[in-house]
């Protein structure tokens, strides 16, 4: 079974970078699409970034072009690489591993989150105005 444990983010200024990290131990599936969440208080959780099994990404319109996603394979960690964040960026982030899944689907149809195998355990970033 899969086991997720996030490290990075804290606090930054709008237009400043963090970057959050999530360490995967356990079994992983061979087809399985690595996700950032984020949910901020009074809203629902959402997906920010995804890294599928072929090395694919996709992002979300509200932070394309200024989050980054990757995955060391050697190290078996998932990297966020947040630049230019803005105070709407404010949320906790959460990394996901789904199994037996294509990326495209599950950032297309939140029903797939059911898929979801592991989370991270959550990580405040907090950027101010």
């Amino acid at each position: 079974q899969a086991r997720l444990m996030q490290s990075g983010g804290g606090s930054a200024q709008a237009g400043g970078s963090l970057k959050l990290s999530c360490s995967v131990s356990g079994y992983i599936a061979p087809s399985v699409c690595l996700a950032w969440y984020r949910q901020a208080p009074g809203k629902e959780r959402e997906g920010v970034a995804y890294f599928d099994a072929d090395s694919s990404t996709i992002y979300s319109e509200a932070v394309r072009g200024r989050f980054t996603i990757s995955f060391d394979a050697a190290a078996a960690v998932v990297h966020l690489q947040m630049n230019d964040l803005k105070p709407e960026d404010t949320a906790v982030y959460y990394c996901a591993a789904a199994r037996y899944i294509r990326c495209t689907l599950l950032h297309a149809d939140r029903r797939a989150e059911v898929s979801i195998a592991a989370w991270g355990q959550g990580t405040q970033v907090s950027v101010s105005s």
